[in-house]
């Protein structure tokens, strides 16, 4: 008799915890299973990555950039040796892009023949390209900048047969021809490669559109 009381009070204490654990959660209906948390979250990561990347948009127009900063290298560069030409860097990009020159070519004339203005042509005004044998003037060195451009461009049909179609070495050979001034490309050429690369690029930032 004493055994059976024995086993009896075992086995109650084994089911009273059983009982006590499923009451204990029956009584919480709204708490989700464990296994539905993690359904859920990475669904809320993926939202979230989603609209962040439709968030995130180029807010940069790439060749105002680019033109910024040719203009900018060539400023630069008449900045540091103080020469009167600075300020006019992006009317030399802006004339080279419509002549189809290299971006560098005008302001490396204008450092070649006047020292970027220091030295520009005595007889005439804002010339600083030696153009026309410093015979001809200009109401302005913008105006300067054009002219010349366009000549180089092959866009005057007055001087076309000298620059048409021709890359930028045959340019300078014709502006100022090896018999009169010999190496007078290779030097122009030079003051290029020290105002910039040829290409350049320019990385657009990524900005917050909150807008969406």
């Amino acid at each position: 008799m004493k055994n059976n009381n024995l086993i009896r009070f075992v086995e109650s204490l084994v089911f009273l915890p059983v009982m006590t654990l499923s009451f204990t959660f029956s009584g919480f209906h709204n708490v989700p299973a464990p296994q539905d948390v993690l359904v859920e979250k990475p669904n809320i990561a993926t939202d979230s990555t989603f609209a962040l990347n439709q968030a995130l948009e180029p807010k940069v127009d790439l060749d105002a950039e680019l033109k910024k900063a040719k203009a900018e290298a060539i400023d630069t560069y008449f900045a540091e040796r103080d020469m009167p030409l600075e300020g006019t860097g992006m009317k030399m990009v802006e004339e080279a892009e419509k002549n189809d020159l290299d971006w560098r070519l005008l302001p490396a004339i204008a450092v070649r023949e006047s020292t970027g203005g220091k030295n520009d042509c005595k007889k005439v005004e804002n010339n600083a390209f030696g153009w026309g044998s410093c015979k001809i003037g200009f109401e302005s060195n913008e105006k300067a900048i054009e002219t010349v451009a366009k000549n180089l461009g092959g866009n005057n049909p007055n001087t076309a047969h000298h620059y048409d179609d021709k890359e930028t070495k045959e340019i300078l050979r014709a502006y100022n021809p090896p018999s009169i001034v010999p190496r007078y490309a290779e030097q122009v050429m030079s003051i290029m490669d020290a105002i910039g690369e040829p290409e350049m690029t320019v990385t657009p930032l990524l900005t917050y559109n909150t807008s969406t």
